[in-house]
Parts: structure tokens; sequence; C-alpha cells
């Protein structure tokens, strides 16, 4: 087995419920990988500064980001590419949004550049809500008047409502002249059309000279699965929805908040599938 490559979700996967991880063990990790020559990618529906803001405890430069699911890839604090909405696409997600759900049924968030947006007529406390996953939040009168590069339109409900029907809704309407997704915590994620993490993964590939072949990724829900399905080593966490693991063969050797990456990554360093048994990883 040879890996070149190693990819990890953020929320429920590597990240503890805190929103913390082992920041000693995974130094070691990188050292380890460095020496072998192996990449470490963070992607993540997650802005590019909350993902580096994660990494600060182990030099967030060592860290490859494919940041707001694919849309923004950025290696060594340089931009290598990155895929924004249109100004009449965002309009249409508006106008959609509008005629098919009640006022404030669902919070709107443009991730852009220069940070998140959020209307101003959300309260306090959703603005609290928003601050835990982006680092600068700007309340606007209207988001048709946001001057900014704009990689994701979230919106988003309770986090115990099932978006799985409104991820269909907009799919029946946009079809593929956008890419939506679920990301967990009651969100629904529209990007660019093609744009997600595998395409995030294959755009440094193409970069690296590194083939799906050479891959490993893990991850917990719906906007991983392209990214799970064009590794050659995919992980789904134990903690995932059950409809992840009908889709993806191996679980991780433990959940997000007992170190499930970690563990498996060094499992994975130490000759697991050398053998290609992979046994030791199916449910």
């Amino acid at each position: 087995m040879t890996i070149k490559l190693i990819a990890t979700d953020m929320d429920g996967t590597l990240l503890r419920d805190d929103r913390t991880f082992d920041y000693a063990r995974m130094e070691a990790l990188l050292d380890q990988m460095d020496e072998r020559g192996i990449r470490f990618v963070a992607a993540s529906g997650n802005q590019y500064k909350q993902l580096r803001s994660y990494f600060e405890p182990v030099n967030p430069d060592r860290i490859t980001y494919v940041s707001d699911n694919g849309a923004l890839i950025t290696h060594e604090n340089t931009v290598l590419a990155e895929s924004a909405l249109s100004p009449d696409q965002i309009s249409r997600v508006l106008q959609w949004n509008a005629e098919t759900h009640a006022h404030m049924d669902n919070l709107i968030i443009l991730s852009g550049t220069n940070g998140a947006y959020v209307s101003n007529h959300a309260t306090p406390e959703m603005i609290a809500a928003v601050k835990t996953f982006y680092p600068t939040v700007h309340q606007v009168e209207k988001f048709m008047d946001v001057e900014d590069s704009i990689f994701r339109f979230s919106l988003v409900w309770d986090q115990d409502v099932d978006v799985h029907h409104h991820v269909q809704q907009l799919r029946d309407v946009f079809g593929e002249e956008l890419h939506t997704t679920g990301s967990g915590f009651g969100s629904v994620d529209i990007l660019a059309p093609g744009v997600n993490k595998r395409t995030g993964l294959e755009q440094l590939a193409a970069k690296w000279d590194i083939k799906p072949e050479e891959m490993a990724a893990f991850g917990d829900n719906g906007n991983d699965l392209e990214m799970l399905r064009y590794v050659k080593y995919p992980f789904v966490m134990p903690n995932a929805e059950d409809f992840m693991k009908v889709r993806i063969n191996n679980l991780a050797v433990n959940d997000n908040n007992h170190n499930g990456v970690l563990d498996t990554i060094e499992a994975l360093l130490g000759g697991a599938f050398d053998d290609d048994d992979e046994s030791v990883f199916t449910k």
C-alpha cells in the first residue's frame, strides 16, 4: 500500500464535539507524514480562516485546505483554485427560498472571502451561533448588495431538522446548474456547479501528481460522499448517520470524540492494508 495524501473532514470527524483534537498526537503524525512525503489536507465546509484556526496549535502552514466544501483550495497561504457563485445564481436561490419557505424559517449565510454575511433581521442568538463557525460575521440589509466573492450559500435550519428533503427540492429546481449538499447541523450548502470536496482533491492530485489510489479520506456526512468515493481508502466515522455507513464500507477505528481519525491514520502508517486485508476496518 502506498498513500501519498490523507484528507479529513472536520466537524464530526477530526474535531471532537468541543471542536478540539489531540494536538500532540496530530503533530507527531504530521512529522511522520512529512518524513514519508504524505500530504495532509483538511477538507471541510468551514471557511479557510476558520480551518486555519483549528490547526494553530500544530502550525497551520503544514496543512493544505479545501474549504467551503471545495470552493476554495489553499496551500501555504496561497490560493490554488476558487469557484465562486455568480450574482445571478445567488439571486435565484434567494428568490426560490423566499417563495418556498416562510420568512425566517431558515437562516441564510453567504460565505465569502471577507467573511460571512447574514441578514440584519438575524437575532443576537443566531449571530452567536453563526460565530461558532465563522470568525467574521457581517450583517447586511440586502444580500445582493454584498461586494465579495461568494463561495457558498448556506440555508440553516434547527440542528434536529432532516435536511434531505430540502436538498432534493433544490436539486429538482436547479439540477446541474448548482451543486447542493447537506453538511450537518441542519445546514444545506449550495455551491457552483461541479464543486465539491472531490473536485478539490482532483485539483491537488493534478498539482502533485497523486492518484486516487494513493489517497485516504475521512468523513461523516453527505458533503463528504464525493470525496470518499474518489479515494481508494475511504473511512466513515462510527458516529456518522446510518446512510453514510451504507454507502462507505470502511469504518474509522473510533468515533470523533475518541480520536477516530488519528487512530486510523496511525494504523495506516503502521501498515494496515499492506496485505490488502481490509477486514480490520469493515463493518
